[in-house]
């Protein structure tokens, strides 16, 4: 038999992300996104209670948790602040793959860095001329003695301007297609590289986001992570295996938010003598969320248990991201609607939320890139 019931140690893992994003994020979620303001403190408050990077092993300083218990924490998060959840999670999203295909030594170095010390770390993969196309990446990687040297450049970079280190994704073989792509661990001081100005998004302002410049930039060869040159591509992919149920756990958590703010102000706003949740075409709208909430996150928690049980997710992981990204922007958008004029008001926060919305469709593959992931994954034995 299925079962949805949840244990005693992740109900109270829930309920402290809950506490927390209450206390801590929602007070200042709208000074962090008016300001641009990165959340340094809350993100190392929420370190210090141990809500972030669950995922990282026992061995390496870390929860040693599973993805069920990421998302639960995501969903919440998320929930708060949508910037927020996107601040605090680049840093999971860089150990990803140091987690499927560094060494020992790169996870004791690096992961233990995060876990132990609270560094920050970023995931950069995506160029200006490279995003869902990742193939087309232009960023070389030249080896030269017991070093690499690393020319290019990133854009769209989350956390770049916080981070104590970058998992970079550069070429090795320019004609190799796939094959030719490796990935590698970049110290932030590293010489040669620079960063770019904080970008001014549309929303999710609070998160740092910036291009990253590599100018004849050395790294050592022993920083190459994923087992070979030629095994970055993959090793980047499994780290998306691991990381896009937590960010369709972020888009459920937005969701829900801008549905319960629509709820309550259905109950407070009268029209023609009675609540606006009286009215049919809002009751509809109402319902419609809901429903699409409870099922981005049946799919989250599906796609989350997958990875957990070693079985491969990568088509419930698109599922999840595609499904709960696409509601999170239907539900702020009636969210507005239902405030009215009031929604298109900055004062409120379902404006703001419909604004953090936006990217959930974009980033870490777009929806559109998870319906052909989708469509591969259904077609490939046919």
């Amino acid at each position: 038999m299925v079962g949805f019931e949840l244990d005693e140690m992740q109900q109270m893992l829930r309920d402290l992300a809950r506490d927390f994003a209450l206390e801590e994020v929602r007070p200042n979620a709208e000074h962090w996104d008016q300001n641009s303001e990165y959340p340094s403190k809350a993100i190392n408050t929420a370190h210090e209670m141990g809500i972030l990077n669950l995922h990282i092993p026992e061995e390496y300083g870390g929860p040693g948790l599973g993805s069920i218990e990421e998302v639960l924490v995501n969903e919440e998060l998320a929930w708060g602040d949508p910037g927020f959840a996107t601040a605090a999670y680049a840093t999971g999203l860089a150990c990803a793959p140091i987690i499927t295909g560094g060494t020992h030594s790169q996870k004791d170095k690096y992961l233990r860095m995060v876990s132990e010390k609270g560094a920050l770390a970023s995931y950069a993969v995506t160029e200006p001329g490279a995003g869902s196309d990742v193939a087309a990446c232009q960023t070389q990687a030249v080896k030269d003695g017991d070093e690499y040297v690393i020319n290019g450049s990133k854009m769209w970079i989350t956390g770049a301007g916080k981070a104590d280190w970058f998992f970079v994704l550069a070429k090795t073989d320019i004609n190799a297609g796939y094959a030719g792509m490796s990935g590698f661990i970049v110290d932030a001081d590293t010489p040669g590289l620079s960063l770019g100005k904080k970008e001014n998004n549309m929303g999710q302002r609070c998160s740092d986001t910036r291009s990253l410049t590599f100018e004849d930039m050395r790294v050592p060869a022993e920083n190459l992570c994923g087992g070979s040159e030629s095994g970055g591509w993959m090793n980047a992919m499994k780290a998306f295996d691991m990381s896009r149920p937590n960010i369709a756990a972020h888009a459920t958590g937005l969701s829900r938010a801008a549905y319960e703010h629509a709820l309550r102000y259905s109950g407070e706003r009268m029209t023609f003598g009675k609540p606006i949740h009286k009215h049919q075409a809002v009751q509809f709208m109402l319902a419609d969320m809901k429903t699409k909430i409870e099922a981005s996150r049946l799919l989250t928690w599906k796609s989350a248990s997958e990875f957990d049980a070693g079985i491969r997710n990568t088509e419930s992981a698109a599922h999840a991201k595609r499904f709960a990204s696409d509601t999170a922007m239907e539900v702020t958008t009636d969210a507005v609607q239902i405030f009215g004029g009031y929604g298109y008001s900055e004062e409120y926060p379902v404006a703001r939320l419909m604004r953090g919305a936006k990217v959930m469709q974009i980033y870490e593959g777009s929806s559109q890139v998870q319906k052909m992931i989708i469509g591969r994954e259904i077609t490939k034995d046919l």
